[in-house]
This record gives C-alpha cells, sequence and structure tokens, in this order.
C-alpha cells in the first residue's frame, strides 16, 4: 500500500457530505440522484459522466466546472438506504449557480454502489480484495487527461454549456490530471490545483515515511520508499497492481507537476493546506515563481488544515467536526469571479 492507500484509508468515511435522504430504499439511476447521466465512449470504454445543474436550469447555458476526483476505485455514487454520499466533497449548489458541475467515473468501476458492497474505505474490490484489473490497467495519468478532453470536446458541443469559460479543478491525484489537462486542451480557460503535490507523487510518499520515523535502525520507511522509487524507474512500464499501484502508474504520476503548472499562462488558483504532507513543495512552488515574478498563479493557504482541509487538534489528528469544503469551494468561486 503506497501514498493514496495510506492517506485515503483513514479519511474516507469523513470526506463525503451526507445528502439529504431520497425516498428509495434501493438504487434506480443518477438522474433520481439530481444528475444527468451521459455515457460516453472512448478507447471501446464507456465512460460515466454526471452533470450536476441548478434544478430547473438544467438547459440554461451555463460554462462547465470539470472536477477531477482523487485515487481509488470508488463508484461516484455511493448509497447506503435512504442515506447518499456526496459525489463531490463540496456541497455543489453554490457552485451550480454559475455552472455545469462535471465529474467522470473511474475506468471499470460502475457509478453506482450500496456501500455494504465496496470495501471498508468505499473501494470497489473484486471477489479476491483486489482493485479491478481493468481499472488498474487504466488507473493512469496517460489514460487520464486525453479520456477528459475527449469528453470537455463532447460536453462543450452542447447547446448548454456556454463556451466563453472553461474551469478545471482537481485534488490530490486529481490536481495532476487537471495540471496536465491544461497544458493539452487550450479551451481551458482557468486551473485550480487543489491538495496537489508540485514535485510528485513519490515526494508525497517519502514525505509521509519520514514522519513517523522513530530512529535509525527499525524504521527506515523512507529509505524503503526511495528503494521502491528505483524499481519503479528501472522498469517504469511494469504493469503488476498485486500490490498497490502499478510501476507506470506510479512513475507518471511522480513526473513533477510544476513543470506543466510553469507551461501556463492562465489563471491558476492553488489550494493547500499547511499541514498536508505536499505543504512544504508548494511554498518551495509559491517562493520560486515570485522569484520568477509569474504573475498568474494564486495561492491560496488554509493555515492548520491538512490533505482535506480539517484542522488539526493538540493530538495532530484531524478535526473531522470542522469541515472546511464548503469554504475552500466558495473561495474557488470568488477567485473565478475575480479573475
Amino acid at each position: 500500500m503506497h501514498e493514496q492507500k495510506k492517506i485515503v484509508n483513514k479519511l474516507i468515511r469523513f470526506f463525503f457530505i451526507l445528502l439529504p435522504n431520497f425516498a428509495f430504499g434501493h438504487i434506480k439511476t443518477p438522474e433520481e440522484f439530481g444528475f444527468r447521466h451521459i455515457v460516453l465512449k472512448y478507447r471501446g470504454d464507456n465512460v460515466d459522466v454526471l452533470i450536476k445543474s441548478k434544478k430547473g436550469e438544467e438547459n440554461v447555458p451555463k460554462p462547465l466546472f470539470f472536477f477531477c476526483q482523487g485515487s481509488l476505485p470508488q463508484p461516484l455514487i455511493k448509497y447506503h438506504g435512504k442515506d447518499v454520499y456526496g459525489v463531490f466533497p463540496f456541497n455543489p449548489d453554490t457552485l451550480s449557480r454559475k455552472y455545469h458541475l462535471v465529474i467522470v467515473s473511474k475506468p471499470c468501476i460502475p457509478i453506482a454502489a450500496d456501500i455494504e458492497t465496496l470495501s471498508p474505505s468505499f473501494n470497489f474490490i473484486d471477489s479476491l480484495g483486489n482493485f479491478p484489473k481493468g481499472y488498474s490497467d487504466r488507473n493512469l495519468l496517460s489514460y487520464y487527461v486525453p479520456r477528459n478532453i475527449a469528453v470537455l470536446k463532447y460536453l462543450q458541443k452542447q447547446k448548454w454549456v456556454k463556451t466563453t469559460q472553461l474551469i478545471v479543478a482537481g485534488h490530490s491525484e486529481g490536481s495532476t490530471v487537471a495540471a496536465k489537462m491544461a497544458v493539452y486542451h487550450k479551451n481551458i480557460t482557468h486551473l485550480i490545483y487543489a491538495g496537489g503535490n508540485p514535485l510528485g507523487r513519490i515526494m508525497s510518499m517519502i514525505g509521509q515515511c519520514r514522519a513517523i520515523e522513530t530512529d535509525t535502525d527499525s524504521t527506515r520507511f523512507g529509505e524503503e520508499e526511495i528503494k521502491y522509487w528505483e524499481a519503479v524507474v528501472k522498469n517504469k512500464s511494469y504493469m503488476d497492481a498485486s500490490h498497490g499501484d502499478t510501476h507506470k502508474a506510479t512513475f507518471e504520476f511522480s513526473q513533477p507537476p510544476i513543470e506543466y503548472l510553469q507551461k501556463l499562462k492562465i489563471p491558476v488558483l492553488v489550494s493547500y493546506g499547511t499541514k498536508d504532507w505536499s505543504a512544504p513543495f508548494n511554498d518551495f512552488m509559491r517562493v520560486d515563481f515570485i522569484r520568477q515574478g509569474k504573475k498568474n498563479i494564486t495561492f491560496q493557504s488554509y493555515v492548520g488544515t491538512e490533505h482535506n482541509f480539517f484542522p488539526l487538534t493538540e493530538g495532530n489528528q484531524p478535526n473531522y467536526d470542522i469541515f472546511n469544503w464548503d469554504k475552500v469551494a466558495n473561495d474557488w468561486l470568488k477567485w473565478t469571479n475575480e479573475n
């Protein structure tokens, strides 16, 4: 288990907002959860796309707000009885007044599932407890970026989409996907890079391990991650996923996203918690871009918060009673209005 599994397994039950109860006991269609559901084809795969619009304004032309979620093979819609867990980590109502919100499913993962059929961390797994091979084979930056761009090209042809503005946002793993999308798709007008590590995934993995080392003999976790990285680089196309991410996935997501951000001239917002593992790297990028005189990137730090913007307790644990995601989303909206 590497970076994503370590973080998300601890937080996942707190990461999703419970939506208002629905008056039915079993899953029917995404439309019954307030979403439009479009199925597109990409390289022979079915791609599930959910669109959240303000009720009654589904056909009113508005720009798109495309959200790239974080890692792991989770259905977009997770439910249990009458309770439905939020598809977005934030309440989408504020953003939907101005935008049609878009999110795309993970490859080869059902769009909806009862949480009782998922792992304790809400992952969709096979009978052996592994991630489905179809997912692992496609869980690559080189798959997500062109797939998402293909979805955007389709959606921007629809009458209910206003093409004057196109916002792409991503959190955690999704921040890397969003940043590279912005390099390759010139229709993107604004990028929101949240909770990412601008020096790449491997640096987050090493940083987490260094933080829990206690002596020089028995807890050389950081050294183990560096040895893992050596193995990844030696065989960067290796696609075995039995122990977590494939080497190819780790290699692709460890390409420093700062290289993508450096190329961009569109407005970019970087959001991060100062207690996140990646905070020092975002601080470095911030300082370096000031040195370069790069003016198109705005940095917004959330002091004392971790990867998912929860503040920390005195025991250095996330305080899940204080939910900041809606504040973050409101700050995103304010920034788009000002830029």
